[in-house]
This record gives C-alpha cells, sequence and structure tokens, in this order.
C-alpha cells in the first residue's frame, strides 16, 4: 500500500466515523443501552460530533488521538449482549478488554462473572469507563481493572487472557497486524478472542490476514443493531488458534 493510498483509506475511515457520530440522538452527557432486559446508562464528556470541531491538528497525526471512544458503537452493544447471553464463555475467566472506551463490554463481563482488566489508549476514556462500574454495577459483581495500555506494547502476562474482547477495533487496515500480533501475546493455549466488527469495506481482509497468520476465524453472531441513531450490521468473530483443538 502506498502512503497516499493508506492516508486516504485513513481519511475514509474518520469520515465514516464521524458521519456515524452525527446520526447519534442521545443526550451528550450520557448514552444508554439496553443489554438482556438490563439498561446500562454511561457518562461521557460530550459526543463525537460536539468534540470533532474543537480538535488540534496534532490530533490527527500518525498516533493520532482522535476521541472515538467518546460513542458507544453499535459493535459493543452486540459484544455486550452476546456476553450477557451467554455467561458461561467469560464467568470465572481471566478476561482482557481492548480498546475498552466507555467499557460496557468490559462492565457486563464482569457482571456475568469474569475477572476483567480493560485497557485504553486514552487515560479519559477510562476515568469515564471507571465512572461507568460505579454507576452501573451492582452490589456483589467486581469492577473491572482499568489500565492505560497500548497494545503494541502489552504490560499483561504474555498468554494469561482465556478470553479477550474486542469491538470495533479494527477500523484501520494498519490496526491488523498489531491486533493479530496481540492475540498472540496475550491469549492463553486454549482462549478465544470475541472482536465484533460493523461491516464496512476497510475490515473486509480482516478474517484472511488473521488466517494467514495461523488462527481460526468463525462467525459466532451476527445482528443488525441500532444504537445512538446509528443501525449497523455487526458480525462477532470468535479466534483461536488453528493448531488447537
Amino acid at each position: 500500500m502506498t502512503a497516499s493510498t493508506a492516508e486516504s483509506t485513513r481519511d475514509s475511515a474518520r469520515e465514516g466515523a464521524h458521519q456515524d457520530a452525527r446520526k447519534g440522538a442521545s443526550l451528550a452527557g450520557f448514552v444508554e443501552a439496553e443489554v438482556e432486559g438490563r439498561l446500562w446508562r454511561l457518562s461521557r464528556p460530550a459526543d463525537l460530533e460536539s468534540l470533532w470541531d474543537a480538535l488540534g491538528q496534532e490530533q490527527f497525526g500518525d498516533d493520532e488521538r482522535l476521541p472515538y471512544w467518546v460513542e458507544l458503537w453499535p459493535a459493543a452493544v452486540l459484544l455486550a449482549r452476546f456476553m450477557a447471553a451467554n455467561p458461561q464463555i467469560v464467568a470465572g475467566r481471566a478476561c482482557l478488554d481492548a480498546g475498552c472506551g466507555l467499557g460496557l463490554p468490559a462492565l457486563v463481563a464482569a457482571s456475568a462473572g469474569a475477572r476483567v482488566l480493560a485497557f485504553d489508549y486514552e487515560r479519559q476514556a477510562l476515568a469515564y469507563a471507571h465512572r461507568n462500574a460505579a454507576l452501573n454495577l451492582r452490589a456483589g459483581e467486581a469492577a473491572p481493572v482499568f489500565a492505560v495500555m497500548d497494545w503494541r506494547a502489552p504490560a499483561v502476562p504474555k498468554g494469561g487472557a482465556e478470553v479477550i474482547l474486542g469491538a470495533d477495533i479494527l477500523y484501520e487496515r494498519r490496526f491488523f497486524g498489531p491486533v493479530a500480533a496481540f492475540l498472540d501475546y496475550a491469549l492463553a493455549p486454549g482462549g478465544r478472542a470475541f472482536i465484533a466488527d460493523p461491516e464496512r469495506s476497510v475490515s473486509a481482509g480482516a478474517e484472511e490476514r488473521l488466517r494467514a497468520k495461523g488462527w481460526r476465524v468463525a462467525t459466532a453472531h451476527t445482528a443488525r443493531v441500532a444504537q445512538s441513531g446509528q443501525h449497523q450490521t455487526v458480525r462477532l468473530l470468535e479466534i483461536s488458534r488453528a493448531d488447537e483443538e
């Protein structure tokens, strides 16, 4: 891929996310989602549309720091609903939530009995995720541990995660390699990763690239999700090592 093509792809991904956020109709300071009959109300500073125009040029560099985390994306809702409907996947297990954002999948996994470490690249996202744990978890539900971490430099034990969760983390092709490397590093023998990915052209090659790197990839669930004014078809990829039965 040439530099100009890569930049065009990146610009397209940004604009797509920006347009998606413009469709949002939730109250700026909170966003809500229903998960298996339970309402989760998540605190956030504002919606993405409100923050977009205030972004500085430095936030659009190669290591961009765009606040996509302020939105509750349909992929996160689908992942959370699947975990709530299938608590045996995570109950009692060591789980990582990669790029946790506002924290919904991590919180739902924790409510199902998982031991969750949820991480994000953005410190402010984690402040809100921590707040959302306090706002939503019930007595007896252990809160996730939240940590600032870059999946390119994982600060977790190698092979320590029985389950890895990720929602809408493949929205740029440059993430495919680092995500695959992180799975290889962090996933325990016999472990599974569940990545919820909306249908979009930019992530169309992710499955093939993962398979080429020795992963088994199956579709665990597909659904049309309406959230915050957005309507997306989301697939949940179940990923495990191809050499493990």
